[in-house]
């Protein structure tokens, strides 16, 4: 069975950081291409970030509150695990944040977590 678990939310002033953790367990990690997407209150599930299963490619959101330059994304795969330091956090960061898991480079993702809330005050 395969499970993914984020870790790491919790509450910080803007301007503040927080790393995500996800832990994976049940997949063939070093083959399996990892990102990070996040859901706002009252709106919908938005890409935030990913990586290729090697690390050697990585893709950033590029939307009006973009997080390119204060997220980074980043994967052990010694330690079946992804990781998503945030950096100059903004209250418009608040969301349910969680990881995904696809083998293919592009396309639907195969494997979700149930998330970790992040909530920025201003």
């Amino acid at each position: 069975q395969v499970q993914l678990v984020e870790s790491g939310g919790g509450l910080v002033q803007t301007g503040g950081s927080l790393r995500l953790s996800c832990a994976t367990d049940g997949l063939a990690f070093n083959t399996y291409n990892m990102g990070w997407f996040r859901q706002a209150p009252g709106k919908e599930r938005e890409f935030v970030a990913a990586i290729t299963w090697g690390g050697g490619s990585i893709y950033y959101a590029d939307y009006a509150n973009s997080v390119k330059g204060r997220f980074t994304i980043s994967r052990d795969n010694a330690k079946n695990a992804v990781y998503l330091q945030m950096n100059s956090l903004k209250p418009e960061d608040t969301a349910v944040y969680y990881c995904a898991a696809r083998l293919s480079r592009y396309g639907s993702w195969d494997y979700w977590g149930k998330g970790t809330l992040v909530t920025v005050s201003a």
